[in-house]
């Protein structure tokens, strides 16, 4: 099992940048496909961006393709989530979760783990 923690939302100017961090817990978290998910309040849960256990591959839903990147440090377990250009529609709560599956899975349901969620405000 591993418990995740995100941190690093917080409020930003359209065009602007923020960085997104989760932190896992346990010693096997270079086991564990990683995703990054948001939630708009009244919409379902979008997914972001997904890497695997060795960061070699990384997958991105198209609306983020070019801004964001996902990066893991599997010495720190930790993966990140650097959001370039952001865009008011860019705001929500944003969750980190963890996969047993391999590959980038893009289905939440493909997560059993999650964090609590870090809220990005986008202002226009």
């Amino acid at each position: 099992q591993v418990q995740l923690v995100e941190s690093g939302g917080g409020l930003v100017q359209a065009g602007g940048s923020l960085r997104v961090s989760c932190a896992a817990s346990g010693r096997t978290f270079s086991t564990y496909t990683m995703g990054w998910f948001r939630q708009v309040p009244g919409k379902e849960r979008e997914f972001v961006a997904a890497i695997s256990r060795s960061g070699g591959s990384t997958t991105y839903t198209d609306s983020v393709k070019g801004r964001f990147t996902i990066s893991r440090d599997n010495a720190k377990n930790t993966v990140y989530l650097q959001m370039n250009s952001l865009k008011p529609e860019d705001t929500a709560l944003y969750y980190c979760a963890a996969s047993l599956q391999l590959g980038v899975p893009a289905n939440d349901k493909a997560y059993a783990f999650w964090g609590q969620g870090t809220q990005v405000t986008v202002s226009s």
